[in-house]
């Protein structure tokens, strides 16, 4: 425990500078005072008057021999033969799922449909330079899921969710940087999770876990509403005392197959719009309020939110996943469609900032696909996705208007530079979206454009589409045991069955669903 904590209200360069933090305190404390421990335990930046400061918190102690390590230690014990657990994605609920199970003493089998890191970046590659879509390997399906490439963004809004501090740890232990446990909203960077990831796999096979890559599961086996194992596209079966269904939100082929098996599955909620990108310099002026954010502020971002009002209809209109200093990148899982995601390097030091900005689609609003059931959202959002690849061109181009032009309804004869590689297509986006998200987001546009001086321009250019910021099916579970309502031994988890909507809250779901598993079926779970 420290023997003091200390708040202050700093400037930039102190707060994020190593040198001047460590002489601003040592003259706090009195320069004279040795030894003195103190750590940096809390950061934000106060961004609501003309000068921008950061809030600090200081833990002091006597000595720096008081300084406390982290709370969480790897796990010690091998689990080479012991009970075993399926976990079918390597995204961050199945890899975290996979370490919770080590650590109560049960060996996890990680089927992993996509490539390891390293050689997920030449699918990559692919999709930017020559439009090639590997259905298997891409910006959502390999090592680490979707979040490996991305802002690595590390907040959750829901704080009732689970241990949050656990999680940054283990990421710590793993490779991130010490500030995710300091600034309020953390991130690591699509340059560093790659090597936090493979981190993460070599202490799962060191400790006698599996990880099975280029491995898709496309049959479950199931008796007397009992899970029994799955089998893969070589026809191979993996049997386990249960299941952890971690597949993410966009893995299409497994919402078929559980509705082909008759798995009680529901269709969700979940968000559909664009992607807007603004020069980082115009947001940084909006949000700093000076011309030039210097060399200790990050890239500002922001977060907006409304209500809209449409044929007697109320929904949300918001920001989604905002990556300053970050770049828009490709995220279909097949041909025949363009989606559009955002990513962040650690630095966050590109000259661009993107924003998903979304309307709230309800089951009501895909009511021409009720035939499908539960499949429904998940068709309708496909469509969408068809229709902007075909507006485009049919390569990974994405169609695009600069924002003034989209809210007025003018075509853009000209679109600004932008950071998404594989290219873009001047389109009307009226012909792509759903006439209710289009008109919701126009209203949407304005409102911001009125809280955000100098934010409805047309040096803003939108993509689209952004459309899997969740998954249009849930998989029910009881909200005790977390094990599905219908199916014993199954466990649907993070963002794939609706629990999750990011980094942190699937790996916490995910260590949630591997205790639950192993506590229920696991002979040491019950000792």
């Amino acid at each position: 425990m420290a023997d003091k904590v200390y708040r202050y209200k700093v400037k930039p360069e102190i707060a994020f500078d190593d040198v001047n933090f460590k002489a601003f305190m040592q003259k706090k404390l009195g320069g004279g005072q040795a030894p003195n421990a103190f750590k940096l335990i809390k950061r934000s930046i106060d961004a609501r008057a003309q000068k921008v400061m950061v809030n600090i918190e200081v833990a002091v102690f006597q000595n720096a021999s008081e300084m406390p390590p982290l709370v969480y230690q790897s796990p010690e014990q091998q689990v080479e033969n012991a009970e075993r657990v399926i976990i079918i994605g390597a995204g961050p609920a199945g890899v975290f799922a996979a370490l919770k199970c080590i650590e109560m003493g049960v060996k996890p089998i990680v089927l992993e449909r996509g490539k390891d890191v390293q050689e997920r970046r030449r699918d990559l590659a692919s999709i930017n330079k020559e439009h090639i879509v590997n259905p298997d390997s891409n910006y959502c399906f390999g090592e680490g899921g979707a979040g490996t490439y991305s802002d690595g963004k590390l907040y959750t809004r829901s704080k009732k969710r689970g241990d949050t501090t656990r999680i940054l740890e283990i990421l710590v232990t793993h490779g991130a940087a010490e500030d995710i446990l300091v600034d309020t909203h953390p991130h690591i960077g699509t340059n560093k999770l790659p090597k936090v990831i493979a981190s993460m796999r070599e202490a799962i096979l060191e400790k006698g876990g599996e990880i099975h890559f280029n491995t898709r599961v496309t049959d479950f086996k199931i008796d007397n509403n009992t899970w029994k194992g799955v089998v893969t596209a070589t026809g191979d079966v993996h049997e386990g005392i249960g299941v952890i269904l971690a597949t993410g939100h966009s893995a299409r082929d497994i919402f078929e197959l559980l509705d082909r098996k008759k798995v009680l599955i529901e269709p969700k909620p979940f968000a559909l719009g664009v992607r807007i990108e603004h020069p980082q310099q115009l947001i940084d002026k909006i949000q700093y309020h000076c011309d030039s954010r210097g060399a200790y502020l990050p890239a500002a971002p922001y977060a907006m939110a409304t209500q809209t009002e449409y044929q007697k209809a109320v929904r949300g209109v918001f920001s989604f996943c905002m990556c300053p200093g970050g770049f828009i990148v490709p995220s279909a899982t097949s041909q025949g469609e363009v989606v559009v995601n955002g990513m962040s390097p650690s630095k966050r030091d590109s000259k661009f900032a993107n924003s998903g900005m979304v309307v709230s689609v309800e089951s009501s609003d895909f009511e021409p696909y009720q035939k499908s059931g539960a499949l429904a959202g998940m068709k309708f959002q496909a469509e969408v996705e068809k229709k902007a690849c075909i507006a485009a061109g049919n390569t990974q181009k994405a169609p695009a208007q600069r924002l003034v032009d989209y809210v007025s309804k003018q075509h853009s004869n000209t679109l600004p530079e932008c950071s998404y590689q594989p290219g873009l297509e001047s389109v009307n986006l009226e012909e792509v979206l759903p006439k209710e998200i289009s008109e919701r987001l126009k209203i949407g546009f304005r409102f911001f454009g009125k809280k955000m001086k100098g934010y409805l321009t047309n040096e803003a250019v939108l993509v689209g589409v952004e459309s899997r910021t969740s998954s249009p099916v849930s998989i029910p579970r009881n909200r005790e045991t977390m094990e599905h309502l219908q199916v014993e031994r199954l466990f649907p988890c993070g963002e794939g069955a609706g629990y999750a909507g990011g980094i942190m809250s699937a790996a916490i779901d995910g260590e949630k669903c591997a205790e639950m598993l192993v506590m229920k079926y696991a002979k040491k779970g019950q000792a």
